[in-house]
């Protein structure tokens, strides 16, 4: 059998596996010489009587367009998965802005859309000194609007996959919650390929600024702590029980507990949020996200999480880390800073130990040891140990 391209074409082509990728059909599949080569090449039978240098050119020949099929056929993929990464995106983002511009994503959200024009003026085209920080998520800035109304302005960036699905996420959950003790969604732009959420600005910024800064922490006395305390309480069972959706936040951490002029805590970042139907208690994830140190056992091992408020079991991931959160209050310490220890490697197995000792007053931050409500601190540890279940 060989490959030619001035003989007609014939039947019984035993090279059919080897050809078929390069291969088209005629009208007639079941005809004789009804595969036809891509390559312009006919299959042809070989003579009953050919030389050795007919068959090794015939050979040749037959090699040279099996590796050209497959060369093509290669390059097409290679060249589709780069179409796909470099214009899936900027699709993606295109099919948003219609939607925005459709008046969809208003309708739903009932958030104020803002022209890309005016956020640039806000924030002085992304000046580097407006720059709050960044996240996963992707910059913010702090920006002023026309009004003179401070605000903070994030910004997805382009590299970040897990921020597209953020800022969705965010945008659909934020914009329908309002509580006192979470961060107010004020608008978002979408424009140009740019996807923006507006926030009310914090002057203090977050909670972690001042637990673990030492210049800072002094800042931030028993009072004030409590106060923080019971708002990030409030803005948890707000989400969980009383708001028109039935939230579990899953990265309940202080770096996204912020803080208004007033010391008052915000719970903000509901990027990683899911939804609960109301009439579930129990999820699982094939997905497990938030800060480790900060989710429970359970979910981090299996995935797993519940609403269910049992401090016997690790059931809630926003109570677990609720848990942790507020063993860094009380205490001033990190949490990620006991991994390296040997016999506490967590902030809440340090503290149960001096708990058990009959020394709890020791976990209380010794900047305000002194100064504090005992028996409100030593409540809020014990608080502590029953949603991170410590004594376990």
């Amino acid at each position: 059998m060989a490959l030619d391209g001035n003989t007609s074409r014939s039947g019984n082509c035993f090279f059919y596996t080897a050809l078929y990728a390069a291969a088209s059909f005629d009208p007639e599949p079941g005809s004789d010489g009804a595969m036809t080569c891509i390559l312009g090449l006919s299959i042809i039978a070989d003579s009953p009587v050919a030389s050795p240098k007919k068959r090794k050119k015939r050979n040749t020949t037959l090699v040279i367009a099996i590796v050209s099929a497959l060369t093509g056929l290669l390059t097409i993929v290679f060249l589709y998965f780069l179409w796909k990464k470099t214009f899936g995106k900027p699709r993606e983002y295109s099919e948003i802005i219609r939607n925005v511009s459709a008046g969809g994503a208003q309708n739903e959200t009932e958030l104020p859309i803002f022209r890309l024009r005016s956020i640039l003026a806000a924030i002085n085209n992304f000046y580097e000194a407006n720059k709050l920080g960044e996240g996963g998520f992707g910059p913010v800035y702090k920006g002023i609007l026309p009004e003179n109304q401070e605000v903070a302005i994030k910004r997805l960036s382009k590299k970040s996959g897990q921020g597209y699905k953020e800022f969705m996420n965010e945008l659909k959950l934020i914009a329908k919650l309002q509580h006192t003790n979470l961060v107010r969604l004020l608008g978002c732009c979408i424009e140009e390929e740019e996807l923006i959420l507006i926030y009310e600005y914090m002057p203090n910024r977050s909670l972690d600024k001042f637990l673990f800064d030492p210049s800072e922490n002094t800042r931030l006395d028993w009072s004030k702590r409590f106060q923080i305390i019971e708002g990030i309480a409030q803005g948890v069972l707000y989400i969980h029980k009383h708001s028109i959706l039935k939230i579990i936040h899953r990265d309940l951490k202080a770096s996204n507990v912020l803080l208004d002029g007033e010391m008052n805590p915000k719970i903000s970042d509901f990027g990683m949020a899911k939804i609960f139907d109301m009439n579930q208690t129990e999820a699982n994830t094939n997905r497990v996200v938030g800060t480790y140190g900060y989710i429970s056992p359970e979910y981090a091992r299996y995935g797993h999480f519940s609403e269910k408020l049992d401090v016997f079991s690790f059931g809630v991931l926003d109570v677990f880390s609720f848990g942790v959160l507020l063993l860094e209050i009380v205490s001033g310490k990190k949490n990620g800073a006991f991994h390296h220890v040997e016999h506490s490697p967590t902030l809440a197995g340090w503290a149960w130990k001096l708990w058990k000792e009959g020394k709890g007053v020791e976990v209380i931050d010794a900047s305000m040891r002194e100064t504090c409500l005992p028996h409100e601190a030593l409540r809020c540890i014990h608080v502590a140990f029953l949603c991170s279940r410590s004594s376990s």
